[in-house]
């Protein structure tokens, strides 16, 4: 078996690419349904790695046919990697007892891949020394998860999508498993040999058909997770672009979660612009916009007939470019970002802040999504705020969507103590927008102010006059800041601002 045992150790990387692509596509899908998503990924992870654990146990009950028992192993894994994606999609929507459907999955897959390496290894024993056997074996292993770790957000998840990449290594786990059948010939009988390659080619055949069905499969999922038709679906390098369109009108979705509906996004978009400009003082030219890919908020800032400039910096160029791919959104936003006083910038936030030298802007809007995540709470952060005061003049005004102090009323007072802390002076506002409830918002400047109490002038407004726009400052009682709790800073290095949302938005999934 000499010849071989440079190909089993191919297997190896092969094993290990699988394995942590099934592990990658288990925590995005439960993120993506779930929204939860530190959470889900943290256990999803410590399923997966104490499934492999029991798995290398488990293969010390194993003496006998250890060579067929690989390839039935690698078989059973093409199977259920390969249809994991499409199976946690479909249970979401029609089971009640899904989180026992994705983390039996995720523990399922984990203990076949915990009993494969060591089946392999024990296979190769006789044809390398110990020491050399277990290095070559652990680095391969290795080797193939950074594979995995650099394929799956690089190329697989944007160009092939969820669905497709697990029918995909599901396909390449049983072309293993065939390949198998021939590499260790030797060591399984004829009639065995035979009744594998049968199972291994049946497998491929049954996967070779999911996976040119993928779209039928993909457009079945999500239509389950969505209550209106599906109009525009797409996956970027960094998030799942969803837009329905139903009877109150089109609603666009980010991994799965609402973004704005065309019926009221107008009460979202005119409270997030409009008090900026109420509390500036002179005349804005200059306006920065970080997040808001979507054109609507820059929709609402064209209304003023000072503006000469506004820079829309969005880390996605799907997003920015989502109007020219549903021409209604373009309606929507009055195709905002074709405007040649808007600049649009293709950035992370965070990185650009810190690396521009700018003019300071009079006027910023900031239309992040909510802080589900470490990568979108870092954008909450002291340090964030830090890097924001510096691209603003002394006397600049900024609003930012804080989510709901109804619904997560740690998180939205958390914002606030966090721009405090970071030398702003706030002024806490909210609005009731009927897709979302009661939402939050902070108006914030570098001198002390008064809370705006009317819009500017002469600017067309559908939601927003004297009475509404003063309301906007106040608070309830269970809105209102917690006088018997403490909330902490949002700071890079704690993160309390994801804990808090986790914590708060878990109580109504």
């Amino acid at each position: 078996m000499n010849k071989q045992v440079p190909l089993l150790f191919l297997n190896v990387i092969i094993i290990a690419t699988c394995g942590l692509i099934y592990e990658l596509l288990a925590a995005t899908v439960s993120s993506y349904v779930l929204g939860d998503s530190v959470t889900q990924f943290s256990l999803v992870i410590g399923i997966y790695l104490s499934a492999m654990g029991v798995g290398s146990w488990l293969s010390g009950y194993l003496d006998k046919d250890l060579a067929k028992r690989f390839v039935e192993i690698e078989l059973a894994v093409a199977v259920i990697g390969g249809f994991s994606a499409p199976l946690l999609f479909l249970t979401f929507a029609s089971l009640s007892y899904f989180n026992l459907i994705l983390y039996g999955t995720v523990f399922v897959i984990g203990a076949l891949v915990g009993l494969e390496i060591p089946l392999l290894m024990r296979i190769l024993k006789d044809e390398l020394d110990f020491k050399k056997l277990v290095a070559r074996v652990l680095a391969l292993d290795y080797a193939g998860a950074l594979v995995a770790s650099l394929l799956f957000p690089i190329f697989l998840v944007p160009k092939l999508g969820l669905i497709r990449t697990s029918l995909l290594f599901g396909l390449l786990n049983a072309g293993v498993g065939i390949w198998g059948t021939w590499l260790l010939e030797n060591l399984i009988k004829k009639r065995e040999l035979t009744i594998l390659r049968i199972k291994g080619f049946i497998v491929v055949i049954l996967l070779l058909v999911a996976l040119i069905k993928a779209d039928s499969l993909t457009t079945l999922a999500e239509d389950a997770l969505f209550a209106d038709n599906i109009i525009y679906a797409k996956s970027s390098s960094y998030q799942r672009i969803v837009v329905t369109k139903g009877k109150t009108g089109y609603s666009l979705f980010l991994n799965g979660n609402l973004q704005f509906n065309s019926f009221d996004e107008y009460r979202y978009h005119e409270a997030l612009v409009h008090p900026a400009f109420a509390a500036h003082d002179g005349q804005p030219k200059r306006i920065l916009v970080l997040g808001g890919g979507d054109g609507l908020a820059v929709r609402e800032i064209l209304k003023y007939p000072s503006i000469e400039s506004v820079t829309l910096v969005d880390l996605d160029p799907l997003m920015t470019q989502i109007s020219k791919s549903v021409p209604a959104l373009g309606e929507l936003n009055k195709n905002s970002l074709n405007d040649a006083r808007v600049s649009v910038v293709n950035n992370d936030a965070f990185v650009w802040l810190d690396a521009n030298n700018a003019e300071p802007f009079d006027i910023a809007i900031i239309d992040f999504p909510d802080p589900n995540n470490f990568a979108l709470g870092k954008l909450y952060t002291t340090r964030f705020y830090n890097l924001l005061k510096k691209k603003l003049k002394p006397d600049s005004a900024i609003v930012i969507q804080t989510t709901s102090p109804l619904f997560a009323r740690k998180s939205f007072w958390c914002i606030m103590k966090t721009l405090e802390a970071s030398g702003f002076h706030v002024k806490p506002f909210n609005t009731t927008v009927p897709s979302f409830g009661i939402w939050g918002y902070a108006l914030a400047k570098l001198e002390p102010f008064e809370a705006p109490q009317k819009p500017s002038e002469n600017i067309e407004l559908k939601f927003l006059n004297e009475n509404s726009f003063a309301s906007m400052f106040e608070f309830s009682a269970d809105t209102n800041l917690p006088k018997d709790e403490e909330i902490e800073i949002n700071r890079l290095d704690n993160q309390a601002l994801v804990r808090y949302y986790e914590s708060e938005w878990r109580r109504f999934e």
